[in-house]
C-alpha cells in the first residue's frame, strides 16, 4: 500500500495539482486585495460614495451582509476573467494551427482509369438521351 501510494504521490498530475493550488491561492490573494481596495471603493465613489462592505440587511436578529458578497461577487468575475485570459494565451502559445496535408499526387495509371470513367460516363449520357 506504501509502495501505491508513492507511486501515487511521484506521478507528475499530482505534484502540478498541489502547485495550481498554492499558486492559485496566492493569485487569489491578489486579486482580493485588488477588488477589495481598489476596485471596490471606486465603485462606490461612481455610485454615490457607498462602502459595499457595510451594506447589510437586518431580519429580525439575523443580519444579511450582501454588501460583501457582491464584493465576492466582484472578486470571482475577476479571478474567472483572469483564468480565462491566461489559459486563452497558454492555448495560443502551444497550439499550433493545423496545416491540411496536400493530397497525394495522382499516378499516372490513376489519371488513365479517371479519364476512361469520365469517357464512359459520356458515352452512357448520349446513348441514354437517344
Amino acid at each position: 500500500m506504501l509502495k501505491e501510494f508513492k507511486k501515487f504521490i511521484s506521478k507528475g498530475n499530482v505534484v502540478d495539482l498541489a502547485v495550481g493550488v498554492v499558486i492559485g491561492g496566492a493569485f487569489g490573494k491578489i486579486v482580493s486585495s485588488l477588488v477589495d481596495n481598489i476596485i471596490m471603493p471606486l465603485v462606490g465613489i461612481i455610485i454615490g460614495g457607498i462602502d459595499f462592505t457595510s451594506l447589510t440587511l437586518k431580519v429580525k436578529d439575523a443580519t444579511i451582509e450582501y454588501g460583501i458578497f457582491l464584493q465576492n461577487v466582484v472578486d470571482f468575475l475577476i479571478v474567472a476573467f483572469c483564468i480565462f485570459m491566461v489559459i486563452k494565451v497558454f492555448n495560443k502559445l502551444t497550439h499550433k494551427k493545423e496545416v491540411k496535408p496536400e493530397p497525394p499526387k495522382k499516378t499516372d495509371e490513376v489519371m488513365l482509369l479517371e479519364e476512361i470513367r469520365d469517357l464512359m460516363k459520356k458515352e452512357n449520357k448520349k446513348t441514354t438521351k437517344n
